[in-house]
């Protein structure tokens, strides 16, 4: 929020604010994106834990360089901190995804009442943001199409993003054997792809306008959602990169498309409220591509496996589990027995695999059409009643 906030109020021409917005959308994307070329470089050479001590010096440094480069900006000091709200938020949105992730697997009316109670505290937490005069989420911003749209543009571009990439990594290394840095290393094009999608998608806006561009974005991901979900993996890499590519730009120009819409709709001075927006867009879509595309191949992957009649029974509802409590399970088994499950633990998850990726691109092609019936063809500011 802090930087979409300085981004809206420095570059007040719209055309200028996208391409810093593509430069920031770069920095973002592919940040994200190499975490797991960086993560399996960690778990390759040193202790998983090392993983935080990354932010250190990088924290060090944006202090720095704030502090010598950032313009001050309107402060209002009236804005309450609002540490409840945030709290009973994070308690709502943790509890349903909980419950929704061990429903998969035990339901019970414990659990029944977990999510209902999830779903009452979200209920409640959005009732107080619109009749309290001093809220942490401006909900009223939602009434504006542009800003509603694009909010579902970017938690969905961030749960492909993120699901992916999950999917992929675990395919890699628990069907093909690859170690966590060449599992980062073979989704390098993906990658670089959300690296050079920013600019590209700058251009593509300053050019032809939001509606088009982000309809093309979804549309696209869609399509490299089905390439996807018909190759494999470990023999038919140049159709995998090329996808991954694909996929990456599109991504890129769904989230950078996002972004422009929601802070070129609101006035400057909305702009943290609109930045904070867009922050949770991103972050509850990047939580949600695990929990959903989890979910999913969880769900595949247990009806789909089918294990050796010989199984002792105290290991078919481990290898059942998930591809990895599998592979856990093979290193206490006799070798034969133990290849036995492997493979058939191998094949549901390529199953799983493909059919997750396949609902994804279905979920990108109909999103395209929502796209292109509710952003408008010209882009408008919030209306004054509703910014304040």
């Amino acid at each position: 929020p802090a930087t979409l906030s300085g981004l809206r109020t420095t570059f007040l021409d719209e055309k200028q604010r996208n391409y810093a917005l593509g430069i920031w959308g770069t920095v973002g994307g592919g940040g994200a994106a190499f975490g797991p070329l960086l993560g399996g470089f960690i778990l390759e050479h040193f202790s998983w834990g090392a993983v935080f001590l990354i932010n250190v010096p990088i924290i060090i440094t944006v202090i720095l360089l704030t502090a010598l480069w950032v313009p001050k900006q309107h402060m209002q000091h009236k804005q309450a901190l609002n540490l409840f709200q945030a709290l009973i938020l994070v308690v709502a949105i943790l509890t349903l995804i909980y419950a929704a992730k061990t429903a998969m697997h035990a339901p019970s009316m414990t659990i029944f009442m977990v999510m209902l109670a999830g779903f009452v505290l979200l209920t409640g937490f959005i009732r107080h943001q619109l009749k309290t005069p001093a809220p942490m989420i401006d909900v009223h911003l939602f009434k504006h199409p542009v800003i509603s749209t694009s909010v579902i543009m970017a938690i969905v571009a961030m749960i492909a993003l993120v699901g992916f990439e999950l999917l992929l990594s675990q395919e890699l290394q628990f069907v093909y054997g690859y170690s966590p840095l060449e599992a980062g290393l073979f989704i390098v094009p993906f990658m670089v792809a959300i690296s050079v999608g920013g600019p590209f998608a700058s251009v593509l806006m300053n050019r032809y306008g939001l509606r088009p561009v982000a309809t093309l974005g979804m549309l696209s991901c869609g399509f490299s959602f089905f390439g996807l979900a018909s190759i494999n993996f470990d023999t038919q890499h140049m159709q995998a990169w090329a996808w991954m590519v694909i996929m990456g730009i599109s991504v890129e120009i769904a989230l950078l498309s996002s972004t422009a819409a929601i802070m070129s709709s609101v006035p400057p001075h909305k702009a943290t409220a609109a930045g904070a927006i867009e922050g949770m867009a991103y972050e509850l879509g990047a939580g949600l591509g695990i929990a959903i595309f989890g979910l999913m191949l969880s769900f595949f992957y247990t009806r789909a496996i089918v294990l050796p009649e010989n199984l002792p029974k105290e290991w078919i509802e481990t290898a059942s589990a998930s591809v990895g409590e599998a592979v856990q399970a093979v290193k206490m088994l006799e070798p034969s027995l133990a290849h036995d499950v492997m493979a058939a633990a191998a094949n549901a998850f390529t199953a799983s695999h493909s059919i997750v990726l396949s609902i994804a691109g279905v979920m990108f092609v109909i999103l395209s059409v929502f796209v292109w019936i509710t952003l408008p063809k010209t882009a408008t500011v919030v209306p004054h009643k509703i910014s304040e």
